[in-house]
């Protein structure tokens, strides 16, 4: 109260305050004009402290006060509309109604329930507005359903059950609560209906995917009321949402043909269909037809061309909007994420300029600009604009997780992962996974299993659920981590499993030489009746290729096409070269592909090359290592089987000017690193360098000095200055 007074005797007073005695000589009724001429927070807060100055207004009672608190909600302010509510002495159904509203619109939603409570409690009677405010509390918990029941029986015993605002809400909750059932079955009973009921009960239908039973309620509505744009907008929606384009472009005809085209949200909602399944001629057409283009019509252009990495025709639309009409967040988000495809950094950054001139750089922005700068290998710039976010997601987190794992620096991956268990963030399946992606890429064991035991101990519910991907991410951390008994012990023990899953193992026993188990599990899979895909084949392929297994990778490469019914591609040609070549079979493997239909590259004819200088064909070897050079002449590891094969046959020549070529060329190898664990943590080399000693020694010292900071412990912040592995 305090408060106010000081506002009062500090502030610019309105112009109709000058005059006290105005105050006092009319009803309290007249302030109410004065009331709604308030164009802002400041004037009101005036005649809120006039009349208590000036009128000895008395803030207990409802009539006055209820008006206050409809002001105060109307300009966000809560904390002076709760203190308006709580001297009333006895609230009205209206002053309850109104800050359960106020609280609902901060997105307070236990505390609207909590208020409800105490109106039912202290006896207030209900009104028709009570329970669809009630109803938006509900709403906001989606999967609540149990208390949309308990609401929904309070309004029937208070004879509130077949009010239409309030029957129409409680449609829309069962709706959201997954229990699209209920609606109908109260949609049924409802006499009469309006617009608003058949939508809801459509929008029920379409937003639980039964687009069938949608369409046959839209034509039931039709035979007694037009629809109106809402109707059409989720009518529409259902068509792109779950891609029933036939039916989608019947409706457009049906909008046409009715006239229904002058709402400019169903032209955008018929453009943003056909831009998802329509040519680029069928969009562009639309887009010209469209009365009045808003920044949506233009968005779901770009949105179009993002979608199709048309990144010309995009930026080329955008230039245009530019002159049109005005820019929107999303819209310089949508650009940016065909650069951040693209790896067009030029590109990138200018926008990024231009957004900060235009004043449009939100949260949302920035993240799509730290995803950028992470996939054109700046993770200096992210990390910089990561410092910069304010309230960060747990979008954003797993954006610069991946961002670091994108770039190699998985160590400091996983400290952004300790980071944000300190911060508090929420985390998801999403951030467990690339935690796991992080591990195994560093190929440690020990922090697999550290990190495996971590979320089993925390995320129990997530690892023993249907949670298929995170689970076969677990899955492939021990493969990468060398423990295949751990991965097959972990892999029994899973509850859901697809046929990603089933795949993933049979590659871990390819990658450890385990042929035969491969070939078991296999068998395993098709016994449970889990269709194999083509990487299955692939992962099946390379594993009979490592283990000489000629006879049975024959039999799986002829079975794809005459038992799964599945063409096989350039990788699966390519294991089958790979496995002829290694049991010294050349001139099948010569022979395959030529007769292939798929056209050759410089990886099948790279793995006849090698077969070759390991068996001696120098005239197949000649041949195909100048295929290869004339496909792919800047990968030095070609270059270095093509001299292997001269010198066999005792071409130095030969051998000495490719080995100049590589030197003009400047090609080099990207050489591989290696990690060594102390005492819990990573330590990642390179081989040039450091003879045995030397890395004995370094080992030693490193075991001496290191402490291994748990997941659970803070740690220091990401380090600006990144230093990249080589």
């Amino acid at each position: 109260m305090h408060g106010l007074l000081h506002f009062f005797t500090t502030t610019k007073h309105h112009p109709l305050l000058l005059h006290s005695h105005y105050l006092k000589t009319h009803h309290l009724s007249s302030l109410f004009s004065l009331l709604h001429s308030c164009k802002d927070l400041r004037t009101l807060k005036q005649i809120h402290a006039s009349l208590l100055v000036s009128t000895g207004f008395n803030e207990s009672i409802s009539f006055p006060s209820t008006k206050l608190i409809s002001f105060y909600s109307k300009f966000n302010d809560l904390e002076s509309a709760i203190s308006v509510f709580s001297l009333l002495q006895e609230p009205n159904t209206l002053s309850w109604n109104l800050i359960m509203r106020t609280h609902l619109d901060f997105g307070l939603v236990t505390e609207a329930l909590l208020l409800y409570k105490k109106m039912r409690e202290s006896g207030v009677k209900t009104d028709a507005f009570t329970f669809p405010t009630i109803n938006r509390a509900v709403m906001s918990l989606k999967s609540d359903v149990l208390l949309g029941k308990m609401v929904h029986c309070d309004a029937m015993k208070l004879g509130f059950g077949y009010d239409l605002y309030f029957c129409n809400t409680m449609i829309e909750v069962y709706a959201r609560c997954g229990c699209v059932y209920y609606g109908r079955v109260m949609f049924d009973e409802m006499s009469p209906r309006d617009l608003v009921s058949w939508t809801s009960m459509i929008s029920g239908y379409v937003s639980e995917g039964n687009v069938f039973s949608a369409f046959e309620l839209f034509n039931k509505m039709r035979l007694e009321m037009e629809p109106n744009s809402v109707t059409l907008i989720v009518m529409l929606k259902g068509c792109y949402a779950y891609d029933n384009f036939s039916e989608g472009r019947q409706l457009h005809c049906y909008i046409i043909k009715n006239g229904l085209l002058i709402y400019g949200s169903v032209q955008n909602s018929i453009l943003r269909m056909y831009s998802i399944t329509g040519s680029a001629k069928e969009v562009e057409s639309l887009f010209v037809e469209i009365y009045r283009r808003d920044v949506i019509s233009w968005n779901t252009l770009i949105g179009f061309y993002a979608l199709r990495g048309d990144a010309e025709e995009m930026v080329c639309g955008f230039n245009q909007m530019r002159g049109e009409v005005a820019l929107s967040s999303e819209t310089l988000t949508l650009v940016i994420s065909v650069f951040a495809k693209i790896g067009n950094l030029v590109e990138g950054e200018k926008l990024h300029s231009f957004s900060i001139k235009v004043g449009l750089c939100d949260d949302v922005l920035l993240a799509s600009l730290l995803d950028f700068y992470a996939k054109c290998g700046e993770l200096r710039n992210s990390v910089q604009l990561f410092g910069e976010i304010p309230c960060r997601s747990s979008s954003t987190w797993k954006l610069m997780m991946s961002g670091c794992i994108q770039n190699g620096y998985f160590d400091e991956a996983i400290h952004l992962f300790r980071q944000m268990q300190a911060s508090g963030v929420q985390l998801q399946a999403q951030i467990l996974g690339s935690l796991v992606d992080a591990c195994s890429h560093l190929g440690s064991l020990q922090l697999c299993k550290e990190i495996h035991g971590y979320l089993t101990r925390n995320f129990f519910y997530i690892l023993e659920g249907d949670n298929i991907h995170l689970g076969t991410s677990i899955l492939n951390m021990y493969i990468r981590c060398g423990s295949i008994s751990s991965a097959r012990e972990y892999f029994n023990r899973m509850v859901a499993k697809d046929n990603i899953t089933w795949t993933s193992m049979i590659e871990g026993y390819g990658i450890h030489g385990m042929a035969i188990e491969a070939l078991k599990l296999f068998n395993q899979m098709l016994v449970e009746r889990v269709l194999p895909n083509r990487v299955t084949f692939l992962s099946l392929l390379s594993a009979c290729s490592h283990s000489g297994l000629i006879r049975q990778g024959c039999e799986l490469f002829l079975s794809m096409k005459w038992v799964f019914g599945m063409e096989p591609d350039l990788d699966h040609y390519t294991c089958m070269v790979d496995l002829l070549g290694r049991c010294g079979k050349i001139k099948e493997a010569l022979a395959m592909i030529i007769r292939m239909v798929v056209v050759a590259d410089s990886r099948i004819w790279g793995a006849l090359v090698a077969s070759c200088r390991v068996h001696g064909d120098k005239k197949v070897g000649e041949f195909a290592a100048q295929r290869l050079l004339e496909m792919e002449s800047d990968n030095v590891g070609y270059y270095t089987l093509l001299s292997n094969i001269q010198a066999m046959v005792g071409k130095w020549d030969e051998v000495e000017q490719v080995r100049k070529v590589i030197h003009e060329k400047d090609l080099r190898k990207t050489p591989g690193w290696s990690c060594i664990v102390g005492k819990g943590r990573n330590y990642c080399f390179i081989s040039e360098g450091l003879s045995d000693n030397r890395l004995t020694t370094q080992a030693d010292d490193w075991e001496r000095s290191s402490t291994a900071p748990r997941l659970e412990e803070p740690v220091k912040p990401l380090n600006h200055a990144l230093i990249k592995r080589s």
